[in-house]
């Protein structure tokens, strides 16, 4: 396509696979490639937002981060969508737990992404629009869970924009835990509900799973050497769906 490489992906799009992975940590998506992939190709390094394409049991798959916030992973997938021909974006990332039937390790699959940003202005809509995952990912995505045995649960995300806010001493989510919790909103991560209105906006399919790594309730959180390496249940659902599509 004329718009490539952009000033983001130094890339072509004959370089990504049909199905691209999404974690928001770089060197999450260098350690999924190296660690799941064959015949591994590393198509960005633009900004060390590290991406690469291999195969998966056979099947073309590639991976590449996203930053942190929707900002970020809102100009990502807005290129791979419309100027590298990618078709699904799933993304893998951490949430963070907000009910009391949302455990630490536990996979959360996004059905939907609620959230307090302001993204969805630029499409001047007359009204409210609901971020939703694609269901021709949800549905397999939702099987294999099953099939792994894997302690899932499937439903609304929270997508913040804010970490910290005003009061540094209390992250933002801490304190509206109980508003969103209330509405049976299991989690709450950073980006989903802008990869899901890309998507949307671009006629594609996008998916968000989490691992949670932390709950705002219990106080209980995993290391960031974990949250880099050890969400492999996550990971391998996220594989194993992008191979169903």
């Amino acid at each position: 396509m004329a718009n490539c490489p952009t000033p983001h992906i130094n890339a072509v799009p004959a370089d990504f696979a049909k199905t691209v992975l999404m974690p928001g940590d770089p060197l999450r998506a260098k350690y999924i490639a190296e660690t799941y992939l064959e015949n591994i190709k590393q198509v960005n390094s633009v900004r060390n937002m590290l991406g690469f394409t291999g195969e998966y049991k056979g099947v073309p798959v590639s991976v590449m981060g996203s930053g942190m916030g929707m900002p970020s992973i809102g100009i990502y997938s807005y290129e791979l969508f419309n100027f590298f021909g990618v078709e699904n974006i799933i993304r893998v990332g951490t949430a963070g737990g907000m009910c009391d039937n949302v455990k630490v390790r536990d996979v959360v699959i996004g059905m939907g992404a609620c959230t307090d940003s302001s993204f969805a202005k630029q499409f001047n809509l007359p009204g409210d629009f609901a971020p939703i995952a694609s269901y021709s990912l949800l549905e397999p995505c939702v099987n294999k869970a099953k099939e792994m045995q894997l302690n899932f649960k499937v439903g609304n995300v929270l997508s913040t924009d804010v970490f910290y806010g005003d009061d540094a001493d209390l992250p933002i989510a801490l304190r509206t835990t109980p508003l969103w919790a209330k509405m049976g909103v299991l989690a709450v991560e950073m980006e989903s509900a802008a990869l899901y209105m890309n998507a949307a906006r671009a006629g594609k399919n996008a998916l968000g799973i989490f691992t949670v790594s932390d709950h705002l309730i219990t106080g209980e959180k995993t290391t960031a050497e974990e949250r880099q390496n050890s969400f492999t249940d996550m990971m391998k659902l996220a594989l194993e769906t992008a191979i169903s599509v």
